[in-house]
């Protein structure tokens, strides 16, 4: 039960913190490495790129501006350029201590 308590106590710090998101302007996305803490008001972090342009744009935003070709995602650092990102090993940590404990 202290382990469950634990797990608690650092969502709910994480949450508390704010929201990371990778922030940039690039001609390559690989290439985006700055990191923001994004305002109380934004809620995802985004990616954007445009066709026949090599630009990338990377930061933070409010979930009802995710339209269009803006492809928003929701934790920490999730609009990185890797396929798998923080959020995904995280989610299958925690599917697996939820596992044992059921």
């Amino acid at each position: 039960m202290n382990l469950c308590g634990a797990l608690c106590m650092l969502l709910t710090l994480s949450m508390a913190c704010g929201l990371r998101c990778y922030s940039c302007v690039a001609s390559d996305p690989e290439y985006c490495t700055d990191t923001v803490s994004c305002s109380i008001i934004y809620n995802r972090c985004f990616s954007f790129a445009i066709d026949g342009i090599n630009l990338a744009t990377k930061g933070c935003q409010s979930s009802i501006a995710c339209v269009g070709g803006i492809l928003c995602c929701e934790g920490d650092l999730c609009n990185s350029a890797g396929t798998a990102g923080p959020s995904i090993i995280l989610l299958l940590a925690s599917s697996v201590i939820i596992s044992l404990f059921l």
